[in-house]
């Protein structure tokens, strides 16, 4: 993340989301951490915070909707890094409406 990304002045995806994934990604290239983690089934973990009627995610480091970041960015799980910012019919809006924060149009990043 750099420059004028709005996801380091957000977080709403890390704070409505359950992030549930494949327990081998604890293993894996990556390493999420486990004690971040809970059992969601025989084969699934989630974020801590994420499986919870008020979602927040563990890793969340801020305020939603100032300047936040990921405290296991390098680290993070398989959605977290298949999640699609500026997707602006998508779950970037869903998220950002549920925090009172204002639609994004398209990225303002992209080249």
């Amino acid at each position: 993340m750099s420059g004028g990304n709005t996801c380091l002045n957000c977080g709403a995806c890390c704070a409505f989301f359950r992030v549930s994934f494949y327990w081998g990604e604890v293993h894996s290239d990556f390493a999420v951490p486990e004690p971040l983690t809970e059992p969601v089934s025989f084969t699934r973990l989630a974020m801590r915070g994420t499986n919870q009627p008020s979602p927040r995610c563990v890793a969340l480091e801020g305020e939603v909707g100032g300047c936040v970041s990921c405290s296991i960015y390098e680290n993070r799980p398989g959605p977290c890094r298949d999640f699609e910012a500026y997707d602006a019919e998508g779950a970037c809006n869903r998220a950002r409406a549920a925090h009172g924060l204002p639609p994004l149009e398209d990225n303002p990043v992209a080249a």
